[in-house]
């Protein structure tokens, strides 16, 4: 590993040289290589040279305005073409020579699969373009494309941006077969996308609101076609929504999606043509799971509202890429929790938040959602740029409340066409008068705010009014590189409560600016004048820590009272969490949550299956800055789920017996009752339920769902049921051609508390462990990396980093985001802090991408 990386800085961003009016693809794909031959119609916009990007490929020829290049009259190196002196305007042609069938890093143009399955794809956010042809491959270019593919037809699935306009048999050889698209968006080239497959396709029909006819096709192989409906009607789903909530119809005539087993994103918005990962896009009963399912769904409506936010508005450089995922990650939450519980949809979003990019912005790879330099930009694509760039859209949005929408409006009135960045943005939203351009520093400073606070309470007699005296601090901690940090605008969405009634009596939005602020509620109203109880945060309207002054009691009172569905649950997690990280009495939390939860299990079952939660050890070693020691953590953890299971114990078998499995129906209404019922068989077999054997065994039976069927095979892994190896092994045999259920089979076994180190080395020894396909390696490697008490052993850690060095030479970007998993090495306790760190150091010498270079030279800072 080199000592040091060339960094790209945003204070040094300068416009490009020369603009692409169009550009004319011929790509040609032959047995052991591809020819790209390109036509660049390009003008001038600023002084500079013509700089054309290149990676991995063999220039052929070049000419301007029709007169070839001598190699004098360029210079051309490892990673771009830079022609000095280049008239203003000026027609490019360059011709390429490269071998997709030798790429593994599913970048640019690459194959997928083997044998009879094999199929050539493309990947080309963020700097994927390059590998394809030479070009100014820049989110600020945007161009008019038009794709000629050419192939054997053993490939009849050709496809590209755009509009089909020709296609035919090759004149020369009738072997061969050609198809024309044509895009007449403008774009940026990481949207570009073309696919040469043996493909089915799923088609159906929508008309938009301007009564445009739009033409959906979703493919996959032949098999899995009758797994894309979930994702068509998805896409229905989608189209609909947007144009309700945010005005935005469709703007071509066709609408694609692809279905790709080897692809390292979950799906990818190209323009009109949508590459995603087959586990983001099949879906039926019988082989996916109801959160898979509805993930599938999340993630559909994700990259078609990538369609407005993102492709027709786009980024003027990498470093806004917050911008456009930000915004595009907060609408599909919001889709989200209009298709199931909002408050469960919360609390999902919350946790995730809360696991992953807390835990980033404890440690050494904090950054800001859009970070000032970096490396490998690969690298950035993370849960802070993502999830809380999704926060702080939300933050946006409730400070705006109403003119939240007519700021989005303006948005895509002043920029559509554009290539934009974050303060453009918090202008357009700020043109309906009330300014939100403050929230910059949301975008540009690292960490998590800490909020602190205490209420005080005064009773007038006389009046028989009170008055409530919120006082709160904030802070956060300085991370690395970074200038000191600043006061945040935070608003906090708050209730309070009369603690005699449990009727919310007030509520307001309090925006904490400050360092420090007191918030004032006069004239309370309660009965017998008792002290209310105050309620922070609802819906989680901020991404911060809340360090409230709340009594055990309160938040029992809380947990029992609050209309707030997220709110409920996350008084429970407060509890847990005063009880696991700060060594409470459990008492009050067991009482209040068994009371919360029996309610719950009548009337909501989705929120019910959620108010038992208790963080993950991940989450909560995010609160362990020294010393960390997982197998206590651990102990701990399930010490706590022993007493909860206890506590109900009498109610649990009563429970299961009202939660029959019935036919399967794909409403909230049945996937809660479906939670549910897991997670009661789960908590009766940790309470030493005998009779729950025969339950589990007898739903993985009759299972008329992959969810009843998984909850009962990871019930029985979990549990050392006797039927144990008998169940993994039927079922083996009844999806072992099901790639996405094997990989959950992977996943049961990666996951279970009981498995040994040696035992996850070999599932990754298999045959059927697949290297080339990201989602197998995340079944077993991205399980494991989720158990801390197996993973911080030096046996752990060394498989670990051997995943890491082989991806490292195949697939760099895995490689690295694996690599960040080991973030938090710094906090462990001696000796295994020590034994971590050499390991990583030993890491640093055997590796040779930047992606995985510029991520472990951070992690090693901590350190």
């Amino acid at each position: 590993m080199s000592s040091s990386v060339n960094k790209i800085y945003l204070k040094d961003y300068t416009p490009p040289s020369f603009a692409v009016d169009s550009v004319h693809l011929n790509i040609k794909l032959f047995e052991d290589h591809a020819t790209v031959d390109s036509v660049l119609n390009m003008s001038r916009q600023h002084q500079g040279d013509l700089v054309l990007f290149g990676q991995n490929m063999s220039l052929t020829a070049i000419s301007i305005n029709d007169q070839p290049l001598q190699p004098s009259e360029y210079q051309l190196d490892d990673t771009q073409l830079v022609i000095a002196n280049a008239p203003d305007t000026a027609v490019v042609k360059i011709s390429v020579r490269h071998q997709p069938q030798k790429n593994t890093e599913l970048e640019g143009l690459y194959i997928a699969g083997e044998g009879d399955d094999v199929m050539f794809v493309t990947q080309c956010e963020p700097e994927g373009f390059r590998k394809i042809t030479y070009y100014p491959d820049r989110p600020d270019v945007l161009s008019v494309f038009t794709t000629r593919l050419e192939a054997d037809k053993k490939f009849p699935t050709l496809l590209a941006n755009g509009d089909l306009i020709e296609s035919g048999e090759v004149a020369e050889d009738s072997s061969r077969h050609y198809a024309v698209w044509h895009d007449t968006s403008k774009k940026p080239s990481y949207l570009f996308a073309c696919v040469f497959a043996d493909l089915a396709v799923l088609e159906d029909r929508y008309t938009t609101i301007e009564d445009r006819e739009v033409k959906l096709e979703i493919y996959a192989k032949a098999h899995d076609i009758d797994k894309c409906h979930v994702a068509m009607q998805a896409l229905k789903d989608s189209m609909q929504w947007d144009e309700e909530n945010y005005g935005r119809a469709y703007d071509l005539d066709r609408y694609m999606i692809v279905a790709v087993s080897q692809f390292n994103m979950g799906a990818m918005e190209n323009k009109g043509l949508n590459i995603f990962n087959t586990s983001c896009v099949l879906s039926s009963p019988e082989t996916t799971t109801d959160a898979r399912s509805f993930s599938v769904k999340s993630i559909i409506a994700h990259e078609y509202f990538h369609n407005w936010t993102g492709n027709r508005v786009t980024c003027r450089d990498w470093f806004q890429l917050c911008l456009k995922e930000g915004l595009t990650v907060f609408r599909d939450q919001s889709f989200s929790a209009d298709h199931q519980s909002p408050a469960v949809q919360r609390i999902d979003d919350v946790s995730m938040l809360r696991a992953h990019q807390f835990s980033e912005d404890a440690g050494p790879l904090a950054h800001p959602p859009r970070p000032s330099s970096f490396v490998e930009i690969n690298n950035f694509y993370t849960s802070t740029v993502y999830e809380k760039g999704a926060e702080v859209v939300r933050m946006l949005a409730n400070t705006l409340g109403e003119k939240y929408r007519q700021g989005t409006d303006t948005y895509f009135e002043r920029y559509d066409g554009q290539a934009v960045t974050v303060e453009d943005w918090l202008s357009a939203l700020s043109a309906q008068g009330k300014s939100v351009e403050h929230f910059i520093d949301w975008y540009t400073q690292p960490g998590t705010p800490e909020v602190s606070g205490h209420q005080n309470y005064q009773y007038d007699e006389q009046t028989q009014l009170g008055k409530l005296t919120v006082s709160l601090s904030q802070k956060t901690r300085q991370v690395e590189g970074y200038d000191a940090p600043k006061a945040l605008p935070i608003p906090i969405n708050a209730a309070v409560f009369d603690k005699r009634t449990g009727a919310i009596i007030a509520e307001r939005l309090l925006m904490l600016d400050e360092d420090s602020q007191q918030f004032v509620f006069d004239n309370l109203a309660t009965v017998g004048g008792a002290e209310p109880v105050l309620s922070l945060l609802r819906d989680f309207s901020a991404p911060v820590q809340m360090r409230f002054e709340h009594s055990d009691e309160d938040l029992a009172f809380l947990l029992a009272h609050e209309t707030n569905g997220f709110n409920q649950w996350q008084s429970a997690q407060a509890l847990v969490n005063q009880i696991l990280l700060n060594q409470k009495d459990p008492a009050i939390y067991l009482e209040a949550v068994k009371k919360a939860f029996l309610s719950l299990a009548q009337t909501d079952a989705m929120l019910a299956a959620r108010i038992l939660d208790i963080p993950a050890e991940r989450e909560l070693a995010t609160a362990v800055n020294t010393n960390y020691k997982p197998e206590q953590m651990k102990q701990k953890w399930q010490g706590l789920k022993q007493q909860l299971a206890d506590i109900l114990k009498a109610q649990w078998t009563q429970i299961y017996k009202q939660l029959p499995i019935t036919q399967y129906q794909d409403t909230p209404e049945a996937r809660g009752q479906r939670a549910l019922r897991n997670v009661v068989l789960d908590m009766a077999l940790t309470a030493g339920i005998n009779e729950a054997h025969d339950w589990a065994r007898a739903q993985y039976d009759n299972a008329r769902c992959m969810t009843e069927r998984l909850g009962a095979l990871s019930a029985m892994v979990n549990h050392q049921h006797p039927d144990k190896a008998e169940m993994l092994a039927d079922f083996y045999q009844r999806f072992n051609q099901e790639a996405l259920v094997m990989d959950l089979w992977f996943s049961v076994q990666a996951s279970d508390d009981n498995a040994s180190v040696a035992e996850v080395a070999g599932l990754i020894e298999r045959k059927d462990f697949d290297w080339g396909t990201p989602n197998r390696i995340r079944a077993v490697v991205g399980s494991f990396a989720a158990q801390p008490t197996k993973l911080w052993t030096p046996q752990g850690v060394q498989l670990y980093i051997s995943v890491v060095r082989k991806l490292d030479e195949t697939n760099p970007v895995l490689a690295s985001r694996l690599l960040q998993a080991l973030s938090r090495w710094y906090t462990l306790a001696e000796p295994m802090r020590e034994q971590a760190k050499q390991q990583l150091q030993q890491l640093s010498s055997q590796i040779k991408s930047k992606n995985v270079t510029e991520s472990l030279q951070t992690l090693l800072k901590a350190g």
